[in-house]
């Protein structure tokens, strides 16, 4: 299976720009959505306990869900061991010092501020694409149910 990206996203507007990004950007395959942190857990879990299946290159978390807040994923995320070395750029309108000394603390791999243009939003899917899909080499797959180095 070719690499993708998990978007946690509740806002059906900001899923569907970035849909539109990613295929502006030629990576129209490249990306999967939860509306929130149950139904996220929920996909990555069933993908770590599918023999064969492959966990994503990365995830964009946006942090200010409903329900529960994009921190609680992160800490439930990294308290996982077959799930905590999951790349996590947190993706939010955010630019609060707290909220990114926050994500940093709960094992954040990165944080952006969500662009005000639908240009620089392009753009910056296209940055993420072309490191998480294409430069960057992840260190784990799935194999007979147990996380595997490759």
């Amino acid at each position: 299976m070719a690499p993708y990206i998990l978007l946690v996203e509740d806002s059906a507007a900001a899923c569907e720009l970035i849909e539109q990004a990613f295929g502006q950007q030629k990576h129209a395959g490249a990306l999967r959505t939860a509306s929130d942190v149950a139904s996220a857990l929920a996909f990555l879990n069933h993908q770590a306990d599918s023999l064969g299946a492959d966990l994503p290159a990365a995830v964009l978390l946006d942090l200010k869900l409903g329900g529960e807040h994009g921190l609680q994923f992160l800490r439930r995320l990294r308290e996982d061991t077959r799930l905590n070395r999951l790349p996590v750029i947190v993706l939010t309108t955010s630019d609060d010092p707290r909220d990114i000394e926050a994500c940093y603390r709960y094992g954040a791999n990165g944080y952006v501020v969500k662009p005000g243009t639908y240009e620089a939003l392009t753009a910056l899917v296209g940055d993420i694409c072309r490191y998480w899909l294409s430069w960057n080499r992840c260190s784990y797959t799935v194999v007979s149910n147990k996380e595997s180095c490759t």
